[in-house]
């Protein structure tokens, strides 16, 4: 019921309404995000549904505000405000004029709202709040990404009493459920990929990564089938397996299948790097950061949450998902420099160096794939330092033999923050690592620099003649590092999940346009 002004003056000496909590309200354990605007003269304005919520206590956070001036992507918590929640984190979206940026290849409008009810969201959550409602702002599919990517955790392995009160994330517009599902169904598969990135190599084995996937994707009817090393011997996969023998934990072969459409319509093939541990093989890696390559399986995990969301969308698209899992370790039996493998099709490999080992295991999923007639083919994994080097954790540097993929994963990119930035697949690059006088090709190529590209070029000797698409995620799969406030640092992405959901989509559903004022 609403209030007068007369009235809450009235009760405002009687009652503290502020950012301080009040005992009396500890045991209320639920919270809400609501959004607020900031004009080109600085004046401050709520959403559309933080007026209505305002309006029904009589404008208690509009009184506070006005003492408070937040910058874009900040959050503050005000207490007592109403009895229905125990805290309310008032975030700021800045200017609303926002809409996609060219320049910037964003949805800054979109990006906006993922970050504010990030900050909002991550104020409740850590101030104890259990259960947090999110308002729809101006896109309820983007507040529930940018909420749910920002309060996940990964505690597993933390001894019960020492792990932190998980929270949930609800809605609070219930008209506006559709689109905040599809957005909630995307980040909730992101945080299973960052998940299986995180979890340590002496537990994410071949088998254990397999035996997580089938947990993950058979109860929604996704078909996982875990392929031992007697089917890759069979299939010829020699690249593969050479790189395994340094490991004492056997290699395997997951094929995971989606099959929304119908049967006569050719399916996208979804390819993941699958290391579960890449120690560089006999050319070992420094000691220091070597850890942080448990998450050279990052791709192979991005694929099992793109399948997981696929079903959950229900999306009338066939999709089949390739991951080679193995370990590259310096045992005894370990590929040395210099080694030369044959391929399935009979081209020789030189493996160069034994550290960039994920290329070469790739090639056989590469080759594999002819098998199932593909429509496109998108290859994800950590390939190279040198894309770190180049593009930090800002964007994903892909490369594309069709410029009408590249224009969709572009546009997808830009709809979910995710950003991706075109390389080249130039004939300067495949002459690098093909015009050797000995082999076929090489893992590393004739001359130094551009090893991105190299790999690039390396990939798409063995990928099915169709549309090829490769997405590096050296950088902005791994460890947050300079990413929007919805990644917690030092925790993994799991990018770039949302993105090739969203460009499946498009491909799946190109009339199915969501109306939303971003």
């Amino acid at each position: 019921m609403l209030r007068s002004k007369v009235s809450f003056a009235t009760k405002f000496f009687n009652r503290r309404y502020s950012s301080i909590p009040e005992e009396c309200q500890s045991e209320k354990r639920s919270g809400l995000v609501i959004g607020i605007y900031q004009d080109c003269n600085g004046k401050q304005m709520l959403t559309n549904s933080g007026e209505a919520y305002d309006n029904d206590y009589g404008g208690r956070i509009k009184y506070i505000m006005e003492r408070f001036k937040l910058s874009e992507g900040k959050a503050k918590l005000l207490h007592n405000i109403s009895d229905q929640f125990s805290a309310t984190a008032v975030a700021s979206l800045g200017e609303p004029s926002k809409t996609y940026s060219e320049t910037e290849n964003l949805d800054q409008c979109k990006e906006s709202i993922r970050v504010a009810a990030a900050a909002g969201a991550r104020a409740l959550q850590d101030s104890g709040i259990e259960k947090i409602f999110v308002e729809a702002f101006r896109n309820a599919g983007a507040a529930a990404e940018g909420a749910l990517l920002a309060t996940w955790r990964y505690q597993d392995l933390k001894q019960k009493n020492r792990q932190k009160t998980e929270c949930t994330i609800d809605f609070f517009n219930p008209s506006a459920d559709e689109e905040w599902n599809r957005g909630y169904a995307k980040a909730e598969c992101q945080n299973i990929a960052r998940m299986l990135a995180e979890k340590p190599a002496n537990i994410k084995t071949p088998m254990g990564f397999s035996q997580s996937a089938v947990e993950i994707l058979c109860p929604c009817g996704v078909s996982v089938e875990i392929k031992d090393r007697d089917w890759m011997d069979d299939k010829q996969m020699i690249p593969a397996l050479a790189v395994a023998r340094g490991s004492c934990h056997a290699p395997l072969f997951l094929e995971l299948s989606y099959c929304g459409g119908s049967e006569d319509d050719k399916p996208v093939i979804l390819i993941g790097k699958g290391m579960t541990f890449d120690s560089g093989g006999l050319c070992l890696r420094p000691c220091e950061g070597m850890g942080e390559h448990r998450a050279d399986v990052a791709g192979g995990a991005a694929i099992v949450g793109i399948m997981k969301a696929l079903a959950v969308l229900n999306l009338p698209i066939n999709v089949n998902g390739l991951i080679p899992l193995m370990e590259n370790m310096p045992g005894g039996a370990a590929v040395k420099p210099g080694d030369v493998v044959l391929t399935k099709t009979g081209r020789s490999i030189k493996i160069e160096n034994p550290a960039y080992a994920g290329r070469v295991t790739l090639s056989s999923a590469l080759i594999h794939a002819a098998s199932f007639s593909p429509c496109l083919v998108i290859n994800i994994a950590t390939l190279t330092s040198g894309e770190t080097m180049a593009m930090g954790s800002v964007a994903s540097p892909t490369f594309s033999t069709s410029d009408v993929v590249w224009r969709e994963l572009k546009k997808a990119a830009a709809e979910t923050g995710d950003r991706v930035w075109r390389m080249p697949f130039w004939d300067h690059f495949t002459k690098n690592v093909t015009e050797l006088p000995t082999v076929d090709v090489d893992n590393v190529g004739l001359e130094r620099g551009a090893p991105l590209c190299k790999a690039a070029a390396f990939l798409l000797e063995f990928a099915p003649k169709v549309d090829f698409a490769y997405i590096d995620i050296s950088g902005t799969g791994r460890e947050a590092e300079d990413c929007p406030i919805y990644y917690r640092k030092g925790l993994m992405t799991g990018r770039p999940v949302r993105t090739i959901v969203q460009f499946l989509s498009q491909m799946a559903c190109p009339q199915d346009i969501h109306s939303s004022p971003c």
